[in-house]
């Protein structure tokens, strides 16, 4: 009896391990937890509602697009819980929560099941639904409240409860009563991009700032990275090469004028780009395989991030970094792709 060869097609990611896609993305929420821990132990309540809010949104929006659509229902396989806990962890401490299940919808429907799914998104669903929010909520996305105020355990945000399309109530009565004197409402991007206030990198490090509810301590996402990548479940060469690419763009710059340019310690600790550098830029489908295509990929998302932080109107650049990061990234992965073996210098590449 003649034996057919039977060959099994499959998308990214590609696992070289025995280990299953839901054992890596299980292994990514645990190394989120800490993260979310954290932002709830600074901004409290709040923060705690607002990553509820998306993780289910998210969850819930997976299984209705999933049984529309005919597919098999795939919110077990934990991949859906990391788009919601980092789309909760992009936004501010105080985001409505209306507004943040219309990005939880907004990343499942546009960033992952238009496309097809898991293993088919062309750019993270997480930072889809933060770039949708970004254009149709440009107050409320820029909106900050300071981390560690008394009141943060006991009372929400007020702009946390706001109607649906109502007018969030003014802040500054409510932080005024409830602040801790030695922390200031205004991000450390802001006050530098602004006032040329470099916020001590120690506070950047561990997370003394006020900023979006995860972008604070860097600390903590580090070693969340280091527990991917010690476990084989994170390519090291993304965060290292993004976070290398900003601090040599910004180099020459603070080496010309220190006043108006940030030194690059305070480039890679401040604002969102340890935490895109570690848990976005290394999306597992979104970004490049080959190991040139990697470093190329990283090193451009550092860039572009220095570069609209300097020079755009805009005081955070990585979530737009890591958006064309990823939708250049098929063609990073063709340019770079190695040459078939004994094939000719100019032949083609696979």
């Amino acid at each position: 009896m003649e034996t057919k060869l039977k060959i099994e097609l499959r998308t990214s990611p590609h696992l070289k391990q025995t280990m299953t896609v839901e054992q890596i993305m299980r292994n990514v929420v645990y190394a989120l937890l800490p993260v979310c821990a954290f932002a709830v132990y600074a901004f409290g309540i709040s923060v705690l509602a607002l990553l509820t809010v998306t993780t289910l949104t998210c969850a819930l929006g997976e299984s209705l697009f999933c049984r529309l659509s005919g597919k098999p229902n795939t919110t077990n396989d934990w991949s859906i819980v990391i788009t919601g806990l980092l789309l909760g962890l992009t936004l501010p401490p105080g985001f409505p929560l209306w507004m943040a299940a219309v990005a939880a919808v907004v990343a499942v429907g546009l960033g992952k099941a238009l496309f097809g799914g898991l293993g088919y998104n062309v750019m993270n669903p997480a930072l889809v639904g933060r770039a949708f929010v970004q254009a149709a909520f440009p107050v409320a996305i820029t909106t900050w409240t300071p981390a560690f105020l008394d009141k943060r355990f006991t009372e929400f945000i007020p702009s946390t409860l706001t109607a649906p399309f109502m007018q969030p109530p003014a802040l500054g009565d409510w932080i005024e009563q409830a602040r801790v004197d030695a922390f200031s409402g205004a991000t450390p991007l802001a006050l530098q991009k602004f006032e040329q206030i470099i916020t001590p990198a120690s506070d950047l490090f561990t997370g003394m700032t006020a900023g979006s509810a995860g972008e604070t301590s860097a600390l903590i996402i580090i070693a969340g990275g280091l527990y991917l990548a010690a476990r084989r479940m994170m390519d090291w060469r993304i965060p290292v090469g993004v976070l290398l690419g900003a601090a040599l763009t910004s180099l020459p710059f603070w080496l010309m004028d220190s006043v108006q340019y940030p030194d690059p310690l305070f480039v890679l600790f401040s604002g969102g780009l340890m935490l895109g550098a570690v848990f976005m830029a290394s999306d597992m489908v979104a970004s490049p395989v080959t190991p040139r295509g990697v470093w190329i990929y990283s090193l451009f998302i550092g860039v572009l991030t220095v570069i609209i932080r300097l020079f755009g109107g805009l005081t955070e650049g990585v979530m737009y970094a890591i958006l064309l990061g990823n939708a250049i990234s098929p063609l990073i992965a063709t340019v770079t792709q190695p040459r078939v073996f004994g094939a000719a210098g100019k032949g083609p590449r696979t």
